[in-house]
Formats: C-alpha cells, structure tokens, sequence
C-alpha cells in the first residue's frame, strides 16, 4: 500500500511541474493548461457545495484586512453553515505560500488571497487549481491564472480625486501626487489622476514620482521634503490614506496650510484626520474591502456550483468621501 501511495505521489508532482507555463495575468476561466482543466471538470458537479473557505491576507493587523475578513463571514453566514478560516502572512510570502498549501491540503473549497507577491504567489495558486480549489485573487492582482480577480476601481478613484482636486481649485494651480510602491493597483489610480488633471492646462503637476511607500512614515518624509522644495502647493493627491495622513502631519509641523490632501482608502485614519479642521486632509476616495470580500464568496460559490462569472475581472466602485458628506460615510 505504501508502495502504491509513493508511486501516485510522484506521478502527482510530475504533472504539478508541467504546469508551470509561460506568466498569464488573472483570465483563468479561459484558459487551456492543465490546472484549468482539471479544475474545471471538478468544478462541474451539479451537486457540490460551498462548505470551507480560506482567506489568505498580508496583515489582519490592519483594519483594511480586517473588513474583508467580517466581509468574508458575513456572505458565507448568508449561504449557510459555511467554515471561515481567515490566516494573516504579516506580508511574508513564505508564510503566505505555507497557508495556501495548508488550504489546499485541507480540502478547502474556496481559497480567497490578497497577495503579498503577484509573481512569488504563483506556483501555489497553479497547485490549488490543480487540485480542484477554486482561487479568487482580491485586491491585489496576481500573475497566474485564478478562477476571478477583484478589485477596487483604481483608476475611477484617481479620477474622482483629482476631479474634486480640480474642481476646488477651478481648474488651476500647482499640484502634487505623493506616489507609491510601483504596483498595479498604486499606477492605475495615479493614471487616473493624470486623466482628470489632463483637462486643465492651469494646473501644473510640480512633483508626481516620490514615492511615499503606502506608509505614514513614507508620507511624512516625501511631503516634509516637497514642502522644503515648493514654497506654494495647491492641492496634494496621495496614492493611499496612509500617506497622506503622514503628509498631513508634515503640513503641521511645517505650519502649512494653503492647500489640502485627497487620499484613496476610507481608512479610519484618514476619516479621523478629515474630522480634525486644524489639517488639511479633506477627502478619500473609499475603498468598500467588506463589499469585496462579499463579492468574492458570491463569486465562488457560484463558480463551485458550476456558474462562471461573465467576466472573470470584476471592478468594485469607489466613492468619493469629503468633509461636507463624512456623517453618512459608514466606513469600514
């Protein structure tokens, strides 16, 4: 019998490792390697169901995180009595790769991850869809095929925010984009943000490629060094809340109060920093983290009962969240 065991086991990892192709980005409903074939004819049985789900995220540390978690447990409570495993990596990819092989080794049904690395993620994700997992990628895209990838609209969020930019300062002035970790999500909403801006040939974007590395830190640094560099700004756009909360603080210390900060979040920080009138942090696109999640354990149970997606990349709205509507903003 252990004979047996050994020799299916090698032929097993023998067809794992003729998977691994050339790089595809986020399509896997269309796709023709092996794992989506196998994936495919496992997923076509009438009467499967939806029993375990596991989310895999950076930080449950952080409150973005923590909203797609209950986001998570509140869809699968509306389908039924449906396991909820919801593991944080701290943004390790090995950790992160670790908890994915646990899923799938568990027989989970649904594996929902927020990527700490697009392209290190990989290799797991062809071997869960091997097995027959059904793989949502959420938030943050991810080069290798998934059963659906979810995400904010970032390029609307850049779009709104700077549309608002452009339309308190009436269509001109010096502006600044506090930029970010070159990723996908951080280069579409900056790309929108140049779209709106485009329309206005009296704004001038003075500084768009310092990149304030998502954090409060990052954004205190760049903003404090901007503000040294440019005795007047009219309007900031920062990439994410985060930053933009660190470049509020730079404003303070700097006793600079001529222009005003648009993050892209709706984090609590950046609500708590809206509600102070002493800064200058005056709106964020929003984020919904819970409504993705939602929209994730929807996706994937209708996958597991053999109902694709029509499109297997599905883009979340944002809304624009200013001082003047913060009371009806419900947050995360």
């Amino acid at each position: 019998m252990n004979r047996i065991a050994l020799i299916v086991g090698i032929l097993g990892f023998a067809v794992v490792g003729c998977t691994n192709g050339g790089q595809n980005h986020n399509t896997a409903t269309n796709t023709t390697n092996t794992a989506t074939n196998i994936s495919a004819e496992s997923l076509s049985t009438p009467n499967r169901k939806l029993q375990t789900i596991g989310v895999a995220l950076g930080d449950l540390g952080n409150p973005f995180y923590n909203a797609v978690q209950k986001g998570a447990e509140t869809e699968a409570k509306k389908i039924g009595n449906i396991r909820v495993n919801a593991v944080s990596s701290a943004f390790d990819l090995n950790q992160q790769t670790n908890q994915i092989e646990n899923f799938t080794a568990a027989n989970t049904d649904l594996i929902i991850l927020s990527a700490v690395d697009k392209k290190g993620v990989k290799p797991v994700i062809d071997q869960a869809r091997l097995a027959g997992r059904v793989v949502i990628a959420l938030d943050s895209a991810v080069d290798a095929d998934v059963d659906a990838m979810i995400s904010s609209n970032n390029t609307q969020a850049g779009e709104i925010a700077c549309q608002y930019i452009a339309d308190r300062i009436k269509g001109q002035g010096s502006v600044v984009i506090l930029n970010g970790t070159p990723m996908d999500s951080i280069n579409q909403r900056v790309g929108g943000c140049e779209k709106s801006l485009s329309k206005y040939p009296n704004i001038k974007l003075i500084s768009k490629d310092q990149n304030a590395e998502g954090t409060r830190d990052g954004g205190l640094r760049v903003m404090s060094d901007l503000l040294t560099t440019f005795p007047k700004i009219d309007a900031v756009f920062a990439t994410n809340d985060q930053s933009g909360v660190g470049a509020d603080l730079a404003a303070r210390q700097a006793r600079r109060k001529e222009f005003f900060i648009v993050g892209v979040d709706g984090s609590p920080d950046a609500t708590k920093a809206m509600e102070d009138k002493d800064g200058v942090f005056a709106a964020t696109a929003a984020q919904n983290p819970a409504g993705m999640a939602e929209k994730a354990v929807q996706i994937g149970n209708d996958i597991i009962q053999g109902k694709k997606p029509e499109s297997p990349n599905i883009l979340i709205p944002v809304n624009l969240v200013t001082r003047e509507n913060l009371s009806s903003y419900k947050g995360w």
